[in-house]
């Protein structure tokens, strides 16, 4: 850290003043802080805890942008790091630096180094930030070091991407897994949308013995009339001593999610099916006890051999959003009756860039299992988000 330190400000030293660069300077980042109380023993969502993301996106020049984030999350423990300003720089670390080129030959846009992929919600790939839940705040901010190339116009946007994962607390020793892919977005009409993405990985720490790759592929398609909305995805997982090479008993996921505008109401439905664990890079945690607690740190494990049922609805009032959740949980297979979770989460966005969120869950364990093998469970928390 002192080196990179060091180094950049060398860089900023000898780096002409511009004026033109100068103005072109926007301070990026986020501070997020969270309490929760649970009694499932689990340490990293207890207890109380805050994240800080700053960094500055520079316009170099035209079409070129520059980007550097780091990352600070403090768990409230009372230990005696941080003492001072050696100890705070321990736990600094840099989640994004990356140089942006637009309009590369009239058509392409080019990002090239450490950054965030992929959306928050998806249940089989992304790197970044998690947000609203305080085992998230525990876990590190995932990145890819990688080059992605994006072409887009209106009917079409062609993403392909290729390189290193960061290392991961199951190999801190070992070289992150080498990934390359190509996700592409279809708009079909004004209101059919579909997805199509493929993934392999080369020396991942989840590769199974005696084989050289692993990955996953997949497509989604989305109706987005506004009405609501009404989403099928299909993701299937593959690994073998070729690229990609298909088995008799692949992993794959089914997921369905269905939403109905009907003005200060939203009434919500979700269904998700898995056999095996298709993609260790997803975030989608459903629920705030099982998902967002129990599985907090690796939800990707929630989804494995599971069979999940959710139906909601959402009220927004002024600033306000209440959101009402019922949850369903069994192994894929239903052979133990359903864990049953209800949640109660409340939103207030204060303005543009900052919200406060509060939330209960209470879950009923409805049989033993390796998975669900946990007591009645209550998970309650309050936090804050600032963007900047």
């Amino acid at each position: 850290m002192k080196k990179l330190l060091g180094l950049l400000l060398v860089m900023t030293m000898a780096w002409p003043v511009s004026a033109n660069v100068l103005d072109n300077v926007d301070v990026i980042g986020e501070i997020e802080a969270i309490g929760a109380e649970n009694n499932l023993g689990n340490p990293d969502a207890n207890g109380a805890g805050s994240r800080v993301m700053a960094g500055l996106s520079a316009e170099l020049t035209e079409d070129v942008r520059a980007n550097v984030q780091f990352v600070y999350a403090n768990l409230w423990d009372g230990a005696t790091r941080g003492n001072n300003l050696d100890g705070y720089w321990r736990d600094v670390y840099l989640a994004e630096a990356n140089i942006v080129l637009s309009n590369l030959f009239d058509c392409f846009e080019v990002t090239v180094g450490r950054q965030f992929y992929g959306d928050e919600n998806s249940a089989v790939m992304y790197f970044g930030p998690r947000h609203g839940y305080m085992a998230a705040l525990a876990a590190p901010v995932s990145s890819l070091d990688a080059a992605k190339l994006t072409y887009s116009d209106d009917f079409k946007t062609v993403t392909l991407i290729a390189g290193k994962t960061q290392r991961t607390w199951l190999t801190p020793s070992s070289e992150g897994a080498t990934i390359f892919g190509a996700d592409i977005a279809l708009n079909l009409s004004d209101l059919l949308k579909a997805q199509i993405y493929g993934y392999a990985m080369k020396d991942n720490a989840w590769i199974p013995v005696g084989a050289e790759y692993n990955g996953f592929y997949g497509a989604k398609l989305s109706l987005t009339p506004e009405a609501g909305l009404l989403s099928v995805e299909y993701a299937r997982g593959h690994s073998g001593n070729r690229l990609i090479k298909e088995g008799h008993d692949n992993p794959y996921l089914v997921k369905v999610d269905g939403a109905l505008n009907l003005e200060a109401f939203t009434p919500r439905a979700a269904f998700i099916y898995q056999k095996g664990a298709v993609s260790e890079f997803g975030a989608y945690a459903p629920g705030l006890v099982y998902g967002k607690t129990v599985y907090g740190t690796d939800p990707f494990v929630a989804l494995a051999e599971a069979r999940i049922f959710n139906i909601g609805v959402d009220y927004a009032w002024n600033k306000w959003t209440f959101s009402v959740d019922g949850y369903a949980f069994q192994d894929r297979t239903a052979q133990h009756e359903a864990t049953l979770e209800a949640d109660l989460n409340v939103n207030y966005q204060h303005n543009e860039n900052v919200g406060l969120f509060a939330g209960i869950g209470y879950a009923k364990l409805g049989g033993e299992n390796d998975d669900f093998n946990q007591p009645d469970a209550t998970v309650y928390q309050a936090g804050v988000n600032v963007k900047f």
